[in-house]
């Protein structure tokens, strides 16, 4: 991908129409997996173009807000964030110099189309059919694609995911094969209660995972050693969009956290 290719309203739609029907197709082609329960690899999530494209275009430390939830509390003891996110949506990136901002541009747009949201709803149909019941593919799925920076002292313990969201995705961004071993971690609950560590996701370039939330996916990170500078991923997470309360808080959540990042840009 021409890394000023979103500047052009012709060139930009092209783009996120070809990026948008490469990875429906890569989350089509992933591989199942079941256990400890059913999920996605993906393997060449991007086009290698747009990979290199998006790792030579990251945003700056200065671009990233804290990134609050889970991560919050998770803190070093000097106040540093050790989760840090930009939104790939366009109000969020529309501060980045222009040729990061059509990179993100495009991939923002390309992840929040329906195809893809199709795709991993067609690919997850059984885990979403579970918890839905037949008229799964019928609930209102909204995407919202996070940029995430992790540095180390980073951890996340083991957790469900919140019942708001419907499908979590994570997208591995490392440029090189040197910290495979700080990928998500699958929890199995065992009938005690207590969780066994049962797989681990490889941190590999262009790959990633998804999974339809429910409440046997346990998943975390173990905390990130000095020997990692970042480790950045994209977070795709399809909050479920059915009712009005639901609706309502989609929308007004995107619109609060706009709202406090022009106001983080224009502070001191």
């Amino acid at each position: 991908m021409d890394q000023t290719v979103g500047l052009g309203t012709g060139s930009r739609k092209l783009a996120i129409e070809r990026l948008r029907d490469f990875i429906a197709t890569s989350v089509d082609a992933a591989l199942p997996g079941e256990t400890p329960f059913t999920h996605l690899v993906l393997e060449r999530v991007f086009p290698d173009d747009v990979y290199a494209a998006m790792l030579a275009n990251m945003p700056a430390t200065t671009d990233y807000r804290p990134m609050h939830g889970r991560a919050k509390g998770l803190d070093l003891a000097d106040g540093t964030h050790t989760r840090v996110k930009i939104d790939l949506y366009p109000e969020y990136i529309r501060h980045l110099p222009p040729q990061k901002r059509a990179v993100w541009d495009v991939v923002g747009a390309a992840l929040c189309s329906a195809a893809v949201r199709g795709a991993f709803v067609r690919r997850l149909a059984p885990a979403l059919h579970r918890r839905f019941g037949s008229n799964y593919s019928k609930v209102g799925m909204y995407p919202v694609p996070v940029l995430t920076r992790d540095i180390p002292g980073y951890l996340i313990p083991p957790h469900p995911d919140t019942r708001w969201k419907g499908i979590t995705v994570q997208l591995y961004l490392p440029p090189d094969h040197s910290i495979t071993h700080v990928g998500t971690i699958f929890h199995q609950q065992l009938a005690d209660g207590s969780l066994e560590k049962t797989k681990q996701m490889t941190f590999a370039p262009n790959t990633g995972y998804a999974f339809a939330v429910g409440t046997d996916t346990w998943h975390s990170a173990d905390r990130i050693g000095p020997e990692v500078k970042t480790r950045d991923s994209i977070l795709l997470t399809y909050f479920v969009d059915a009712g009005i309360v639901r609706f309502l808080r989609n929308r007004g959540k995107r619109f609060g956290n706009f709202v406090l990042s022009e106001l983080r840009s224009i502070l001191p």
